[in-house]
């Protein structure tokens, strides 16, 4: 049992090793924090590294718990959904009208491929523009929610962007109902937190 444990404590960076004896050192048995305490004196890292490594690691560690604590449930997730859905409904039928009013289309297959380029359009304009701009779309500002990396900083727009494409995905929205954070959640590195500044 201590030569596996030896054999994945040699598969673990510098910095993991240092986690595990000092900031989860109660999480390993002690035949694990004997092969790390092993591999750190047969790399010869310097302890003077450990202090600075702990301090950041509690750091990440009471942002995860505090992300952690503040993620909603499925109730309110569906709740943003339907408002938004419905919102998004709105949007698309306006713009499908205004642009029906200045083009006249006579081939059903122009009609229906404008049709899907606006749903699809629209969709993705309004999760993406509302989240990169405010972080949270008009049903979050309704339930005071918004989303957040999972360490709790502001998602890059990239992140909000892949988050967008991937609530596309089949039964991304019955993933809620199974766990916190659903599919496109889980992708992204994204969760919706009560928004405390609201």
């Amino acid at each position: 049992m201590e030569n596996e444990f030896q054999e994945v404590m040699s598969q673990r960076t510098d910095e993991e090793l240092i986690k595990i004896l000092t900031v989860d050192r109660g999480k390993y048995n002690p035949f694990a924090i004997k092969a790390a305490e092993s591999e750190v004196e047969k790399r010869n890292i310097d302890t003077s590294d450990f202090e600075q490594i702990k301090e950041k690691a509690i750091v990440e560690k009471k942002q995860k718990e505090e992300v952690d604590s503040n993620v909603v449930g499925s109730g309110i997730r569906f709740l943003n959904f339907l408002i938004d859905f419905v919102i998004w409904l709105v949007l698309a039928f306006i713009i499908s009208f205004l642009i029906g009013f200045f083009i006249q289309p006579t081939e059903q297959v122009v009609i229906s491929l404008i049709g899907y380029i606006l749903i699809f359009g629209t969709f993705i304009a309004y999760y993406a523009i509302m989240e990169i701009k405010f972080q949270k779309t008009i049903g979050k500002f309704i339930t005071k929610t918004k989303v957040v990396k999972m360490n709790g900083e502001k998602p890059t727009d990239g992140d909000i962007i892949a988050r967008t494409f991937y609530r596309l995905i089949p039964f991304d929205r019955l993933s809620f109902l199974f766990v916190k954070n659903g599919i496109h959640d889980f992708l992204s590195k994204t969760t919706v937190v009560k928004d405390k500044t609201q």
